[in-house]
């Protein structure tokens, strides 16, 4: 159930593209919700936490049209309000499935759990927020997207390609998810569907996959940003891709950004040209 109904701010408001970004509120969410600000799109984006995602809300509106609407991804009517507020913006061209849960229930300090001790209500919400929620949010937005032959981006990881004890029930979701992403990118052509490997990063949420351990040798959300900026610059075909695969052409601001292994800089052009990007995952 939504906790907020919309808000409408603008500091400059203009008939940009528009993104919907899920998971917004803070992390590698609020991160690209920030790049995606700065180059002028109009954003709808949501996520559970209301604070963080108010907050969120102030600090992009002062470059962007921004819709801010708090709730789950798994709630049907929310999904709906999504949906109308990209179309009142005049269509999403852009849908980010960012959102996910490690285990469908606050782990609090705990670690997470293995196969054969899987809560199984924890299951299935963890297949409801990280497979079905961005499925059902998808199919709501396809005749947006369609009519401005979009993009939908999927966040994976390498847990969907990898067998990591305890991960188990986020990876299998994960790996779902890519599947579901592919077999769209079959059903839909013009569109492009990527499902993509961030890497690890140090955020809340990956914090709480490792309780009591140092991850600061992680990168910050930021640096992974300008990946997923070169691709949707770059719109290579749909697929699987991993952040690692892009190296877009900076002014050292972020600081060093991932070696690309299978894109290569057009400095010249100031863009980036991606060449034979694997489809494989892992980092």
């Amino acid at each position: 159930m939504d906790n907020t109904t919309a808000r409408t701010t603008s500091a400059a408001p203009s008939p940009s593209r528009v993104a919907v970004v899920t998971g917004a509120s803070r992390g590698f969410g609020l991160e690209l919700a920030r790049a995606l600000a700065a180059d002028g799109w109009q954003l709808v984006i949501t996520a559970r936490g209301e604070a963080e995602l108010a907050a969120a809300e102030r600090e992009l509106a002062r470059s962007t049209e921004v819709v801010a609407l708090a709730g789950s991804v798994v709630d049907d009517g929310h999904r709906e309000r999504l949906a109308e507020a990209a179309a009142a913006l005049g269509g999403a061209e852009l849908l980010v499935n960012n959102a996910s849960t490690l285990a469908g229930y606050p782990l609090d300090g705990e670690p997470l759990p293995k196969l054969a001790e899987f809560p199984l209500p924890g299951l299935l919400e963890t297949f409801e927020v990280n497979v079905l929620g961005p499925i059902a949010l998808t199919q709501l937005l396809l005749p947006q997207l369609r009519s401005h032959h979009g993009s939908v981006l999927n966040l994976s990881s390498d847990a969907a390609v990898e067998a990591y004890a305890g991960w188990g029930g986020y990876g299998a979701s994960k790996a779902a998810l890519d599947h579901a992403s592919a077999v769209l990118a079959e059903e839909e052509p013009e569109l492009r569907v990527w499902a993509v490997d961030p890497g690890d990063m140090r955020t809340v949420m990956h914090q709480e996959a490792f309780p009591g351990e140092d991850i600061s040798d992680r990168p910050l959300p930021v640096t992974v940003v300008p990946a997923f900026l070169a691709l949707l610059a770059g719109r290579p075909d749909s697929g699987r891709y991993r952040a690692a695969d892009f190296r877009p052409v900076l002014g050292g601001a972020l600081g060093e950004p991932p070696v690309g292994v299978g894109a290569v800089a057009d400095a010249e052009a100031g863009g980036v040209a991606v060449e034979s990007v694997p489809t494989t995952g892992g980092h």
